[in-house]
Order: C-alpha cells, then structure tokens, then sequence
C-alpha cells in the first residue's frame, strides 16, 4: 500500500467527506430516492443505498438491520464514520442498527423521517405469524419497547426527525419521532409522497447539507 502523500506545511487539508446512507421502507425499494438524490446534486458523496428485501412486511426488522449492517460493512468497511437517513420502516431499521448492533460507534447523525419509532396504530391488525416486520411497528411491541429501554447508544449520535402531523400511514403522525433530538414537521398528507414534494424536500435536504 502507498503510503499517503504529505500535506504542505501550512496547508490545510481537505475535509474527508462523510458517507451518507439512505435506508428506504416497507413496500419501496431504492428508486423511491431517486427524487432525494437530484436534489442533493452531488452534494452528498459517497451515498450508499442499498435494496433491503422484506418479503411484504414477513422479515423481521433486527433482521433487516443486520443485513443492513452487512451491506454497510461491504461497501465502507468496518470503521467508515457515516450518517444515516431512514425512511418510514427503514427509520426503524437503521435505529436497530445503531443502538443494538454497534452502529452508534460509527454513526455521526441519524435521521428519521415519517418513521414509527412510537409504532403506527396502522401495524395493529397484522399477525405476528404472518408479518413479522409489519408487527415490529405496533405500538408498544417487543423490538420498540427495548430500543427505548436503553438510549444510551442513540445518545452518542447527532438525531434529528421529521414526521407529517397527518400522516395515514403512520398514526398518529405527530409520534413519528425519536426520542431525542429536534424534530420538524413535513408539508403534505401522503406518506409515500414525503421524499417527492418540492416542500418537504428542501426541509431534508437543508438538514442534510448542514455543516
């Protein structure tokens, strides 16, 4: 391996760009950034936006998390600092991640949009046996109540969530947020819609390219 070059005395390096990883929900596959990643405009690089298969909703979330874990690892190695954006479910999975996984030792910010991470009334209907991921985001369910048990490895990362106050999908609307840090409401009523609408895009956006 070369060794790097020296830097000239008196100069100042340049920063290294911190890696930006978007996780994407139930029911969507990477093309739903599509709208996120033009309006960045090669603001944000290196972007990582891997395919988490969930099988409708059967694959439970801690699973996901760990191929989402895997993925990062392949792709930045095992140490990379990164930030982290999740929507909807995929909030709910990169927050597994961090606080259960070891995520928070190399996640400088995290944010969650329109993602139940107080559960969404919407989950209750769904059988265990039959939609294990779908479950994981009732109100109160097993993986949510230990993710807010302990929140010291989510202490140890800059958080910030957006949530529609009128959200359908996930209900109520105003929980869709952490625990910690500040949060802020988006424009608009359809979920699937948030990361589309000019309005709730700049919101995003203006967080992700924040100093």
């Amino acid at each position: 391996m070369t060794a790097p070059a020296a830097t000239p005395q008196g100069s100042t390096a340049a920063p290294v760009p911190v890696p930006l990883v978007l996780v994407h929900g139930l029911w969507d596959t990477p093309r739903l950034f599509e709208p996120l990643r033009a309006a960045l405009a090669e603001r944000r690089t290196p972007l990582l936006v891997p395919h988490l298969p969930h099988g409708l909703g059967w694959v439970p979330l801690p699973q996901l998390a760990e191929r989402l874990g895997a993925e990062i690892e392949r792709a930045l190695g095992p140490a990379q600092p990164l930030d982290l954006l999740g929507f909807s479910m995929g909030g709910v999975i990169g927050r597994t991640w961090i606080q259960l996984l070891g995520g928070a030792q190399r996640t400088r910010r995290f944010i969650s949009v329109a993602s139940p991470q107080n559960g969404t009334l919407a989950a209750l209907p769904w059988p265990r046996r039959l939609l294990a991921g779908v479950a994981d985001m009732k109100p109160g369910s097993p993986l949510l109540q230990r993710l807010n048990a302990d929140l010291e490895p989510l202490r140890r990362v800059s958080c910030c969530s957006f949530y529609c106050p009128f959200d359908l999908t996930v209900v109520p609307g105003w929980r869709a947020v952490l625990p910690l840090g500040p949060r802020h409401a988006l424009p608009g009523r359809r979920h699937e819609r948030l990361l589309a609408e000019p309005g709730s895009l700049a919101l995003i956006v203006r967080e992700l390219l924040r100093p």
